[in-house]
């Protein structure tokens, strides 16, 4: 439905990257660091193969980067234009088998307090998708995460993030996914 849906909207974000050489310039104590960083392009899967959504293989290929899993992971932000791509989301990062992505939200699991909150933000339905700005709107929450500095919405004792961010469609999926790997 309608309400289902975040509307587009302008937005813009900047964020402070360094290498970990510069880093004595800044203020140590709230560097967070980026584990691993992937992109994935679209591809010409048959549409029941769902094992290698765009989403997933990205995030595989981040996990195996970082030399993390999805069970590492204390907290997520992924991209939600609609409603149900958190739940999609949720399957392709691993925090449950294919298909069961609503009974892992219908759990409680990807609520603040269960065992992998997804989107403590709102996600892009509550706050609209502010095009240009939602991955770094993402990351600006996983970093006030892991900084335990996100106030009523904090993740009690984070310290690995992921997010998952995609673009454009191509045939049945993304045309382009992301996915980033914070931790503290």
């Amino acid at each position: 439905t309608l309400p289902m849906c975040a509307p587009v909207s302008d937005g813009a974000a900047a964020a402070i990257l360094c290498r970990g050489e510069a880093l004595g310039r800044f203020d140590r104590a709230r560097a967070i660091r980026i584990d691993a960083s992937v992109i994935g392009g679209g591809s010409d899967r048959d549409p029941g193969d769902t094992g290698q959504h765009i989403g997933r293989l990205a995030a595989l290929d981040a996990y195996e980067r970082a030399g993390m899993g999805p069970t590492d992971m204390d907290l997520a932000e992924v991209h939600d234009a609609s409603s149900f791509a958190e739940i999609l989301q949720t399957e392709n990062l691993g925090f449950c088998a294919i298909g069961e992505g609503g009974h892992l939200a219908e759990s409680g699991a990807t609520a603040i307090g269960g065992r992998i909150p997804v989107n403590p933000s709102g996600g892009l339905v509550s706050k609209g998708h502010p095009i240009s700005a939602t991955g770094l709107g993402q990351i600006h929450e996983l970093v006030m995460q892991l900084r335990n500095e996100a106030g009523p919405r904090q993740v009690t004792g984070a310290r690995a993030a992921i997010a998952e961010n995609g673009g454009g469609f191509y045939k049945y999926e993304e045309a382009v996914a992301a996915i980033t790997i914070l931790s503290r």
